[in-house]
């Protein structure tokens, strides 16, 4: 049996995969925040973009994180629709799901249970979308998968958990830390569960290597965040122009004056 090094390039990637993690966690964080200060529309469309945000943290994480594989005897290619593509939908509409069911669930700790079991069962579908996007001379298996999902549930539960009892930006910024190592954690509790037979073999592999998304990725996150980062900037806030919440308890005391 081979064996997976996830972390090929020293501490960069990990630290790189933890970064994009607690960015989005951030982001997504402070969407939420706004969003159940809000009602109709707004608080929608600050929810979906905080799915967006969450949802693409979580998958470049794992993204980054899995361009630092490497395994003794063969050479790694993946596949890019199923790595890129299809992962990046499946993560943003599990963590939609999961965000959806907390801004707009009556009771707080069943909607928490369900946002946190849907969001993790698709994290961790989404880790085992990667793993299946990885093209070696050989196969790969997973030996807990038990274990990482449980890590997935956790590390969703306390995404959805912060975005509940986060306000400030100060609570958010560490929230979106904690986060991010949650979300890791459970990359790296997976990447250990795997396991590889190596099959030495001079055919050529199909796919794409790691460094021919860097370029790629780079641009288009940066791209995301920026617009992500703006929306969230440039948003108006719960106060109104007096300073007073225009959120639903803002709505007694609009209509008593």
């Amino acid at each position: 049996m081979g064996h997976l090094d996830h972390a090929a390039y020293g501490r960069l990637t990990p630290a790189l995969s933890h970064a994009m993690a607690s960015v989005g966690a951030a982001l997504g964080l402070r969407c939420t925040v706004r969003a159940l200060a809000t009602t109709g529309a707004a608080r929608r469309n600050r929810l979906l973009t905080a799915a967006s945000a969450l949802g693409t943290g979580i998958w470049t994480m794992h993204f980054v994180a899995t361009l630092g594989s490497h395994v003794t005897g063969t050479e790694i290619r993946h596949d890019v629709p199923l790595m890129t593509l299809l992962g990046l939908v499946a993560a943003v509409v599990v963590v939609g799901a999961g965000v959806l069911a907390v801004g707009y669930g009556q009771g707080r700790g069943s909607a928490l249970a369900v946002g946190g079991l849907t969001t993790g069962l698709g994290v961790a579908g989404m880790h085992h979308l990667g793993m299946a996007a990885l093209r070696l001379h050989g196969s790969v298996s997973h030996d807990a998968a038990a274990v990482a999902l449980s890590v997935a549930v956790a590390a969703a539960t306390a995404a959805l958990w912060a975005a509940l009892h986060t306000r400030t930006p100060a609570a958010v910024a560490v929230a979106s830390l904690v986060v991010g190592a949650a979300v890791s954690s459970m990359h790296n509790t997976g990447m250990a569960a795997v396991a590889v037979r190596v099959v030495p073999s001079d055919r050529a592999l199909p796919g794409a290597t790691a460094m021919r998304f860097v370029f790629p990725l780079a641009v288009g996150l940066g791209s995301y965040l920026f617009l992500t980062a703006a929306f969230v900037a440039l948003s108006p806030t719960a106060a109104g122009p007096a300073g007073a919440p225009s959120g639903p308890a803002a709505t007694p005391a609009a209509a008593a004056r």
